[in-house]
């Protein structure tokens, strides 16, 4: 998603044409920071489930920060907005902030001192959501431990860092509104759209966005960008080998392992890590809802889903059968994709599959190599897969530093085209080099 120059310089003259417009609301006057026991427990209870399945912790705490005291740095097109604290300190946080201006920053995206908030705010979503649900995430929120943690200010370049042009954004995109249930859909699909499309916010990652960074509506559920991973289609476009089922998603959001799938890494992983927190029943709802978007495939990917199966369990009774010793070090020659698997990577995606429960995903299966970029597939290799401390999880070891960016190539283009039986990607060597960029920058 590039930033238009056009649609940069629209919203611009409509900021000095119409100041009207962007005129943001009224100050809400302070609070005390309210007790914890002016809460209702099965409050508390109800908001931390909902904070899990809105991912609050994961935009709000920074890499090894106080959960919720904010700082983590989240990365768009048009610069860098760091997640704020929201624990209840009166003076960083929102400790001074009522219900009703918890509410309106939810509902309406401004702030206490009625500021425009930025997008990267999923208030466009959240908006959806009912008022019951509302008090119940601020009750959890200003019953967590303070913590006095200055936000650092934001990285925008001009025009991006002037908030009037928020007001413009949201004439132009945001529709305010509680979420309205469909009463031709069952109880469960009715609650799993509810949560997905507003506090799961789903669309914010999985919707391609416009230059303005507005979700393409029309192009609901078509695959868009997180943190610079491509966060994959979930309507008909799935471009996942194997057809997902609402069994295969609620495991997958549940557990974080299908072995026909996918494990979650990069943006995801978190995700699904609070969705181990969620109600089992909303979790499943989520699914059902996400199945029905996707919809049932079509004979000729069912067809195409049972040769891979089988084609796959061939490939798992060769491997067992072959003993491929001790994996040979990586030499300075030419790269050669299939070499470099076999030594970095068969001996957990292959032969591990036969001789032991814990046996890695095959990757003809993979999401990320199925996928129309490289990257995701380059940041697994690159970042490895690692569960949170001190919790079960499928781990896979980070590659960084042991493959050059040639052989990084070699690997991605074999795995694509060998394994996944899928058209080349091009510039694949480019990609390696920006995300290797990347990780140096860090």
């Amino acid at each position: 998603m590039t930033p238009s120059h056009v649609g940069i310089g629209i919203l611009a003259a409509l900021v000095l044409a119409a100041p009207g417009m962007v005129q943001a609301g009224p100050a809400i006057a302070p609070i005390d920071p309210p007790a914890r026991s002016s809460f209702d427990p099965q409050l508390l209870t109800r908001g931390a489930q909902l904070a899990a399945i809105g991912n609050c912790n994961a935009c709000h705490t920074a890499p090894g920060g106080k959960p919720y005291a904010g700082g983590r740095a989240l990365k768009t097109p048009f610069g860098t907005i760091y997640g704020t604290n929201i624990t209840p300190d009166p003076e960083t946080g929102i400790g001074r902030w009522s219900e009703a201006a918890f509410s309106r920053a939810m509902r309406e995206g401004l702030d206490r001192q009625g500021r425009h908030l930025y997008p990267a705010f999923p208030y466009d979503h959240f908006t959806k959501l009912s008022d019951e649900d509302v008090m119940s995430i601020y009750a959890f929120i200003m019953t967590r431990d303070p913590v006095r943690a200055e936000t650092p200010p934001n990285a925008l370049p001009f025009p991006f860092n002037i908030r009037a042009l928020i007001g413009v954004w949201k004439r132009l995109f945001f529709e305010r509104g509680v979420w309205q249930p469909d009463a031709g859909q069952s109880a469960e699909w009715n609650r799993g759209a509810y949560l997905a499309d507003g506090l799961g916010h789903c669309g914010a990652c999985h919707t391609p966005r416009n230059a303005l960074g507005a979700e393409k509506k029309k192009e609901f559920f078509a695959g868009g960008e997180a943190e610079g991973w491509h966060a994959p289609a979930l309507n008909a476009r799935s471009p996942s080998p194997v057809p997902w089922t609402a069994a295969s998603l609620y495991a997958y959001l549940r557990t974080g392992v299908d072995e026909l799938h996918a494990v979650p890494a990069g943006p995801m992983a978190p995700v699904v890590h609070n969705l181990a927190a969620a109600p089992e029943r909303d979790v499943r709802a989520i699914a059902t809802y996400v199945a029905s978007v996707i919809g049932p495939p079509t004979p000729e990917r069912q067809s195409q889903a049972r040769q891979l199966l089988a084609q796959e369990k061939r490939r798992e009774i060769s491997a067992a059968r072959v003993d491929t010793g001790t994996p040979k070090a990586l030499g300075e020659t030419a790269p050669d994709g299939a070499a470099i698997y076999a030594g970095a990577c068969g001996i957990c995606h292959d032969s591990g599959r036969a001789t032991s429960s814990g046996g890695a995903l095959q990757l003809a299966l993979s999401i990320a190599v199925a996928l129309p970029t490289p990257r995701n597939l380059i940041y697994i290799i690159q970042q490895g897969i690692m569960p949170p401390e001190h919790e079960p999880g499928r781990f896979m070891p980070s590659f960084d530093g042991a493959l050059t960016s040639e052989q990084m190539a070699a690997l991605v283009a074999y795995i694509r085209t060998d394994l996944g039986k899928a058209p080349a990607w091009q510039n694949v060597h480019a990609e390696v080099n920006k995300v290797m960029q990347e990780r140096r920058q860090r």
